[in-house]
Formats: structure tokens, C-alpha cells, sequence
């Protein structure tokens, strides 16, 4: 039995709020970030297409390569960032425990 893990979301005062999310559930970040209310448009449902669900990792683990679907809605950003990724792009697993992150949405 898989427990959940805790992500923290960082807001513009720098101040860290505690999210639990669960892994068995096959979640993408997005998902587990709306679940808990964050302001997370999501315009395309998860397919890489609209960049609604850009988020900065802060503190991360090494996660896989942002594809080139990713890649490409990320270039478009006006406020990228180095740690910048589309939540919808990162899947929940165990490792992910602990991450920090900021919702860098525009709207």
C-alpha cells in the first residue's frame, strides 16, 4: 500500500504550502494541483497543448526530459524559467516527495 507523498507549493510570499497527493492513483501533477484547488486552468486537459498548467520547479528530483511537445509550449512563455515544466507533463511517483514548486499561471 503506496503512501501519499507531500508536495509543497510556494506562493508569491514565498511561504510553502503543504499538498498531500497520492501515487497509486496514476496522477499527473496537474491533476493532484487542481484536486487541491490551486488556480490551474488546464484549457487542453493534459495533452501539452495550451501551457495553462506551467509550473517552476524550485526543488525537484531529476525527472525525465520534457518532451518536444513540451518543449515547444514552454519556448512560447513569457515568463519562463529554468526550472520551468508543464505540470500536466509530470507524473506522480514516489520520488517526487518533498518537491517545490510554484504555479506560474498568467490568467
Amino acid at each position: 500500500m503506496q503512501e501519499d507523498i507531500t508536495v509543497y507549493v510556494e506562493n508569491q510570499d514565498g511561504e510553502r504550502v503543504a499538498v498531500p497527493v497520492p501515487t497509486d492513483m496514476g496522477l499527473s501533477l496537474m491533476e493532484a494541483l487542481k484536486a487541491n484547488e490551486f488556480d490551474i486552468l488546464a484549457t487542453c486537459g493534459g495533452m501539452a497543448l495550451c501551457a495553462t498548467c506551467h509550473v517552476e520547479l524550485i526543488e525537484a528530483p531529476e525527472l525525465p526530459e520534457a518532451s518536444d511537445d513540451e518543449l515547444y509550449m514552454l519556448e512560447n512563455l513569457p515568463n519562463l524559467r529554468d526550472g520551468s515544466r508543464l505540470s500536466c507533463q509530470i507524473r506522480v511517483t514516489p520520488e517526487l516527495d518533498g518537491m517545490v514548486l510554484r504555479v506560474m499561471s498568467d490568467h
